[in-house]
């Protein structure tokens, strides 16, 4: 039964893309934030089989512990299914012992997941069929986002410029023009990921089939870019309140230190292998232009609530559009709240805002 007076609020983590260790971390790091005295929050955690269970609500059970990741399991509660139903307007629970009864009044869902089933409008269509509001993206921004290829038409279109790439649908190889023109390194990624799984840089053609099979693995459209020799800048965007314009924060760079060719996996979440300038040292115009580019992105995918939106910027100062996260990270080590934080909105301060954004814009 809801509490009067608090907002009921469903944290949905986990999920079965392999960014499901990422999310729980993440998911940790906002059940922390929440005010008990302002929100009741119902903690789902969806395990890497879609079993919806309900989860453990200590954030100390969702940390990276000995450089393994959290995880959620089918014994780590009843199982759930979302009912999408408008006339119920809530989520289920199945449990064998008392039947089926209703979460109910949940207000809101913060849907702190990553990648596939959960970043790329999946959920958010069936928690719209529910007519639930949620924080983030909604269907078509979160799939146009997740999908890089779509990202930089999109994109492109609104005049922000991309790099060189090649789209290998199921089955296509590399012909010699596009190898003659993206020349080398390469990086082979699959086309709807996240957290850098499935990426490989490629320094010799030879490497190249080898790569696009491991990102394969993950999804039957690759992209293959060709390397932009830069620094690596980030940028988060807030949906403007009370239907503002959206909003920029301070600019983040990241710098891989120790042990790594470039921001993978490992240096991003596991090893401590990154430094972090934020705000980041760039030129006022640079930076405005970072700026200007990433709240246009933000716009011409339709997106709403929040994204962090990665760019380079090379020697020279040109600016190009790497990719945008509709659900970035929420990890203590995350760029998007860090960058927030430096930008005057903590932490808890910005977990709330997006909870009310997203209410105001169901009209709740």
């Amino acid at each position: 039964m809801t509490t009067p007076g608090k907002t009921r609020v469903a944290i949905v983590f986990g999920g079965r893309s392999p960014e499901h260790g990422i999310s729980c971390v993440s998911a940790g790091s906002v059940l922390d934030a929440l005010d008990p005295d302002e929100f009741e929050v119902v903690p789902v955690g969806i395990t890497r089989q879609g079993q919806w269970v309900l989860a453990s609500g200590d954030p100390g059970q969702l940390a990276i512990q000995d450089r393994k990741l959290p995880e959620i399991t089918s014994g780590s509660g009843a199982e759930l299914v979302l009912r999408a139903d408008p006339a119920v307007g809530g989520l289920m629970v199945l449990d064998p012992a008392q039947g089926p009864r209703a979460l109910a009044d949940v207000d809101v869902v913060f849907p702190v997941l990553h990648g596939a089933y959960g970043e790329d409008g999946t959920i958010q269509g069936m928690l719209e069929m529910a007519d639930i509001p949620y924080v983030g993206a909604n269907v078509f921004a979160s799939a146009a986002a997740m999908d890089k290829e779509f990202t930089k038409k999109l994109c492109a279109a609104e005049g922000i410029p991309v790099g060189p790439y090649v789209v290998l649908r199921n089955g296509m190889t590399m012909t010699e023009e596009d190898k003659q023109r993206l020349g080398l390194p390469v990086f082979v990624k699959p086309s709807r990921a996240g957290s850098s799984f499935g990426i490989t840089k490629v320094d010799d053609w030879s490497q190249l089939d080898a790569a696009v099979a491991t990102a394969r693995e993950i999804d039957t459209k690759v992209l293959v870019e060709g390397a932009i020799v830069g620094r690596e800048i980030e940028c988060g965007v807030l949906e403007g309140e009370a239907g503002g314009a959206p909003e920029a924060s301070v600019l983040a760079e990241v710098r891989v230190i120790s042990g790594h060719d470039w921001y993978d996996f490992e240096a991003k979440y596991i090893d401590d292998a990154c430094e972090y300038d934020i705000p980041a040292n760039l030129p006022e115009q640079v930076t405005r232009q970072v700026q200007e580019y990433a709240t246009r992105a933000f716009t011409a995918l339709d997106c709403s609530g929040l994204a962090r939106v990665d760019f380079f910027v090379t020697p020279e100062q040109d600016v190009y559009l790497n990719e945008i996260n509709t659900m970035p990270g929420f990890t203590p080590t995350s760029m998007f709240p860090r960058m927030w934080a430096a930008s005057g909105l903590e932490y808890p301060k910005l977990v709330n805002r997006l909870i009310r954004t997203a209410l105001r814009r169901a009209g709740r």
